[in-house]
């Protein structure tokens, strides 16, 4: 149940914040200073490749995010009924932290990794011609991906995603938990739902501090993805050497690039998530397992 709250949640996050992921991903990939800011960003993609390139990779996008919920919150739950006190049933700080971790750490291997490469080396294509794009399609993008670099191509970039997606869930679980106890005295497997309302609002409280401190994995993170093997000799080594070359020909805060559009799409995507999950985990339980009216 829980997988399916939040594959639910995942799809109607991707359709509504598909065009911020963009934005994000051109502004984190502006290495001449072509695009200003978000509204500049957005204004000449639209301008110069129509509205539609907003929504670049809508498909691996939303699967992604389909599959990645599902997994992240399965996994979750999973790990959270392993880590609890075998005695009390009670859970741990330790152990949801853990277990947050856990889930962003599983869910970057098998889903995040490939499905991102592919929507990033579809969001860095410019133009209108679909004939002078070297990827047609997210299929064709992840075939060419593994004819020309191999199948490990479709992981590049695997370590920032690993501890950017690791440290997001852990505090975002934490997070969301704490917020729901201390907003709406709400506390795990009390048979309490919340308004969709409260929900959003503890979602996107908890969905705005991930962003700030993984900053530096996320640029990493597309900056390794969408560099082509292909293409000759590779400009980032690995995670740190990419760290180290953009801090050096670029500045420090060249490491927060795109941090913005991540705030503007990851807290109200998680308030958009929770929303939908709670309320599907809330009819679940409410006629299933505390039989109480609907």
């Amino acid at each position: 149940m829980k997988a399916l709250s939040g594959s639910l949640g995942g799809i109607v996050e991707a359709s509504c914040l598909q065009p911020i992921d963009v934005i994000k991903t051109r502004l984190q990939l502006d290495r001449s200073g072509t695009y200003k800011g978000i509204i500049h960003c957005g204004t000449t993609i639209t301008k110069t490749e129509g509205v539609r390139a907003l929504w670049k990779g809508l498909t691996p996008f939303a699967t992604h995010l389909t599959l990645k919920y599902a997994l992240r919150m399965g996994s979750n739950a999973v790990l959270q009924s392993a880590f609890k006190d075998s005695q009390t049933g009670n859970l741990s700080h330790q152990g949801r932290l853990l277990s947050g971790f856990g889930a962003g750490v599983l869910e970057a291997l098998v889903i995040v990794t490939p499905f991102e490469v592919v929507k990033i080396r579809l969001q860095q294509q410019r133009g209108l011609s679909p004939e002078l794009l070297k990827y047609k399609g997210p299929i064709h993008c992840a075939r060419m991906i593994i004819q020309e670099e191999g199948v490990f191509g479709l992981w590049a970039g695997a370590a920032p995603t690993v501890m950017r997606n690791g440290t997001n869930q852990a505090a975002m679980f934490t997070a969301k938990n704490a917020f729901d106890g201390i907003l709406w005295n709400k506390h795990e497997g009390d048979g309490k739902v919340l308004q969709p309302w409260q929900s959003m609002i503890s979602g996107f409280l908890a969905g705005t501090a991930g962003p700030v401190c993984t900053g530096p994995f996320d640029v990493v993170k597309t900056r390794l993805m969408a560099q082509s093997r292909s293409g000759g000799e590779l400009k980032y080594k690995g995670m740190f050497h990419a760290i180290q070359t953009i801090y050096a020909e670029e500045g420090l805060r060249a490491l927060w690039k795109g941090l913005l559009p991540r705030l503007m799409r990851i807290p109200p995507g998680q308030a958009i998530m929770w929303a939908v999950a709670d309320q599907v985990t809330g009819f679940y339980e409410r006629r299933y397992l505390y039989n109480a009216p609907l």
